[in-house]
């Protein structure tokens, strides 16, 4: 077949691209540095959107200036770039967990549009999702429409249903640009610290799930004389380059995708993407099979790490508000929590800094605050880590729990913290000794 004659009957301007939407329709584009900057610009052109719905996830351009009767915008994790238009009220959130979204927004769509930034065209017709398979490749296989923005910069990556091909395109631009990068700020002492604290914990041959944010990456920067790591993880991160440079990730181990890095997205610099491109050490995975419990359940010595906005005394992990309004979303973090407890020889680790707002605020709590969420329960906590040492809770009885969390709060908050247990009743009174 003459591949190149369909693409290039199929090729339009953005704003042309654009107008083939029908009303009614959900619009779904993929996580993060898989967005399509110019089909979104084009968007709130299209004069004949009416009741549509556009689905996304830790945005990388700005939310969209357009009336919602004509297309409600719904996130589905809050970034920088839309949490403002949340607290506006011109974006709404879906609670989910990472491992549902395919089928929730099948179950709130009846038909979908994918829009989606892809690698160029190969010899044989296929596009790749690139950086951002993610809920966006699940989703392709009973798409009304296919809209793609082809990008020279976006690496060809191999996986699990990340392949389009031309043949299911109903439209498409070319648009080259870099893509979105993911700020690397320098490490704290507390980074440095939590990070010591639970590369410790992580044994040669273990597996890895490495969440977002500073603390994590200061994991990364003392697992580099570790051997013979694996990755299964949601994002695929910066300083993962540096780990297989330094012959830590092997892979070797894994009971599944033995010898391969799997994730279902990846954010971080050009380094990273270049890494990416043609690596056939790299397997994208849909968010629907990796963070399936089910699919977790099967690995052996898996450690996951994410972080929290803080904790109670019971153990309870609210990791998606702020002085009760939002500021993130689940993500995948109670996948993780559920399906790690599941493994053999799974650890599941929390980590958060033990204050916020210059050590004025204790980010150990003696319950959450009203409005707050919680993310990860009681029951599915294992291990919380801040720069004051580590606290196993798994298996551990309420008062067991309050002290080794009160051991692992800053100091200045600790006799506070120990009279206002007291006073709850989750610790006894004639035993407090202030550390």
């Amino acid at each position: 077949m003459n591949f190149k004659a369909d693409y290039e009957m199929k090729k339009r301007t953005a704003e042309e691209a654009v107008q083939m939407i029908q009303p009614q329709t959900g619009i779904v584009v993929p996580v993060m540095a898989g967005e399509p900057p110019a089909l979104l610009e084009a968007l709130p052109s299209h004069e004949g959107l009416k009741g549509n719905s556009l689905y996304r996830m830790l945005p990388s351009y700005p939310v969209l200036d357009i009336e919602e009767d004509r297309l409600k915008q719904v996130s589905l994790f809050l970034s920088g770039m839309d949490r403002p238009g949340y607290h506006e009220g011109k974006v709404d959130l879906l609670p989910n967990h990472f491992s549902d979204i395919p089928d929730l927004v099948r179950e709130a769509t009846e038909e979908r549009v994918i829009m989606a930034a892809v690698s160029p065209m190969d010899e044989d017709g296929y596009f790749s999702l690139g950086v951002s398979p993610a809920y966006t490749a699940p989703l392709v296989e009973d798409a009304k429409q296919i809209i793609l923005e082809v990008n020279e910069r976006m690496p060809r990556t191999y996986g699990i249903k990340n392949q389009i091909h031309i043949s299911q395109v109903t439209a498409l631009i070319e648009n080259t640009k870099e893509l979105p990068e993911a700020p690397n700020p320098p490490l704290s002492d507390k980074d440095q610290q939590i990070g010591k604290y639970i590369a410790d914990i992580i044994n040669d041959g273990d597996t890895l799930q490495i969440g977002f944010g500073a603390m994590p990456n200061a994991v990364m920067d003392f697992l580099k004389d570790h051997k013979d790591l694996g990755v299964y993880t949601e994002m695929l991160p910066d300083k993962i380059v540096d780990l297989y440079e330094s012959g830590a990730v092997t892979n070797v181990n894994k009971p599944l995708y033995k010898g391969k890095t799997t994730m279902t997205f990846a954010f971080g610099s050009k380094r990273l993407y270049d890494f990416m491109h043609e690596n056939e050490d790299l397997y994208f995975i849909p968010c629907d099979q990796t963070n399936d419990v089910r699919t977790i359940s099967k690995f052996t010595n898996l450690v996951s790490i994410n972080t929290t906005v803080e904790v109670d005394f019971l153990g309870q992990c609210n990791s998606e508000t702020v002085k009760g309004k939002y500021y993130s979303s689940s993500g995948g973090q109670a996948d993780f929590a559920k399906g790690v407890r599941l493994t053999e020889n799974g650890r599941g680790i929390i980590c958060l800094y033990s204050t916020a707002k210059n050590d004025t605020i204790s980010k150990i709590v003696p319950a959450l605050a009203t409005g707050a969420v919680t993310t990860t329960s009681k029951n599915d906590v294992d291990t919380i880590v801040t720069e004051y040492g580590v606290a196993q809770l798994k298996g551990k009885t309420v008062r067991e729990r309050t002290r080794a969390l009160i051991d692992i709060a800053h100091p200045k908050f600790r006799e506070e913290l120990e009279l206002q247990a007291a006073e709850m009743g989750l610790l006894p009174k004639n035993t407090l000794v202030s550390n």
